[in-house]
């Protein structure tokens, strides 16, 4: 019997680098969660789970090796429910959990989901969360409405949803440069292998929002900006030598493209500053951080990114190389470069829109990026209604840059309530 696209397909671009990063202590793994207003039912989040898999065919995989790339094909198994662990966002192995790239938990009133970044992006998870939520919901009796986050498992799977984004909209004539180098990082304690520290601070959107508004920038501009001037000045009191500052943003290409999957289909900006041509006030950070991101965010500057990304795959040497070689230069330059043109990671998901019958019965929403291997402060930012939740993710012991950024958010007038998993 021929089989049908969900029954197998490529690696998306981006996904391509995850498996041959891919080792025992380290995986490219986030995970996202909401807070409901009742405690979660195994049994019933169980039924549910296995009925988004059903409308959310592309988590329903696992990974398999061909001769020259990796694909995914349909997993038979059945993926269990299970109790929250520890330690958030720990490692993939292709053949544990019955193959399954993700995990889903519970605790309490959370129900929580840790993705294998090969999957999908932050948007991507936040379409299959809230979907899982809104059936667990029905499931409960609550009269559920269907929105673009919130998807009706009755409906058939769409095959743009499975969609290689990047291949479809890649059409630029020019490539991006990148003259990316190797920039700061704040080092520490390393906590024990396979552990992470996650500080969560809890806010008004609007609060946050207005206060952006008065610098004449976006949220996400003033949050980087934060993040920036914080290692900025850390670096200065160390007393080394000055290296550039660089914070990772990625990017939702559904803005600018008009694309319907829901797999990966974002793109790294990346705003910075070099100390070494001087001293920096914050209002001066403000500034560069915004005109670098709207000058880079760009729907032509993006497509030359895009195209760049795909040259190398594109590759005529490249194709054809056998993966195994293709994963051991993968291994080889992410072990060498890695995490070391970042100093730090901020993943905003931004506002997710929950239909009636849903928005009511969840309290927030939650984003952990996983801890790196280098950096220390990665952050996660996701939104529900007027509740915005900033989480940082740290591989370190120290605790000084958390408290730093929500301590001037306080400052500049802010209300947080700090959460975290080192108590």
């Amino acid at each position: 019997m021929r089989k049908n696209s969900f029954d197998w397909f490529r690696l998306d671009n981006a996904a391509k680098i995850f498996p041959g990063q891919n080792s025992n202590t380290w995986s490219n793994i986030y995970r996202i969660s909401v807070r409901l207003t009742e405690e979660v039912d195994k049994d019933t989040l169980q039924t549910a789970l296995e009925a988004t898999l059903r409308r959310i065919p592309s988590f329903n995989v696992r990974i398999r090796k061909g001769f020259f790339w990796h694909y995914f094909e349909r997993n038979p198994n059945t993926p269990a429910v299970l109790p929250d662990i520890k330690n958030p966002c720990y490692r993939i192995k292709f053949k544990e959990n019955d193959g399954f790239l993700f995990r889903v938990y519970y605790r309490g009133r959370n129900i929580s989901v840790d993705v294998y970044h090969a999957l999908c992006d932050g948007y991507g998870a936040a379409v299959f969360l809230s979907t899982l939520t809104g059936e667990y919901l029905r499931l409960k009796g609550k009269d559920v409405h269907y929105n673009d986050f919130v998807l009706d498992i009755n409906e058939k799977p769409k095959k743009e949803e499975i969609e290689d984004a990047y291949l479809k909209y890649a059409s630029s004539k020019v490539t991006f440069k990148r003259g990316d180098k190797f920039v700061y990082h704040a080092v520490g304690t390393k906590v024990p292998r396979h552990m992470n520290n996650f500080t969560s601070g809890e806010m008004s959107f609007k609060e946050l929002h207005s206060i952006s508004k008065s610098y004449g920038v976006t949220v996400t501009e003033l949050l980087a900006t934060l993040l920036l001037d914080i290692h900025y000045q850390k670096q200065k009191r160390e007393q080394k030598k000055q290296k550039e500052v660089c914070i990772q943003i990625p990017v939702n290409l559904r803005k600018a493209f008009p694309s319907k999957t829901l797999r990966n289909f974002v793109l790294c900006l990346r705003v910075k500053i070099d100390p070494n041509y001087g001293e920096y006030t914050f209002e001066e950070l403000l500034r560069t951080v915004s005109l670098q991101l709207r000058l880079a965010n760009d729907p032509k500057i993006i497509n030359s990114m895009m195209t760049q990304n795909l040259k190398l795959e594109r590759n005529p040497v490249m194709k054809f190389l056998p993966l195994p070689v293709k994963d051991l230069g993968i291994a080889i330059s992410f072990i060498i470069t890695g995490e070391q043109t970042t100093t730090s990671l901020l993943s905003n998901v931004g506002p997710v829109p929950l239909p009636e019958g849903v928005s009511e019965n969840v309290e927030k929403l939650t984003l952990f990026t996983g801890a790196g291997k280098l950096n220390g402060a990665r952050c996660g930012v996701i939104s529900h209604e007027d509740k915005m939740v900033f989480t940082f993710s740290n591989c370190y012991e120290d605790r000084d840059i958390e408290r730093e950024f929500y301590t001037r958010l306080v400052k500049m007038g802010v209300h947080v309530k700090i959460e975290s998993n080192r108590e």
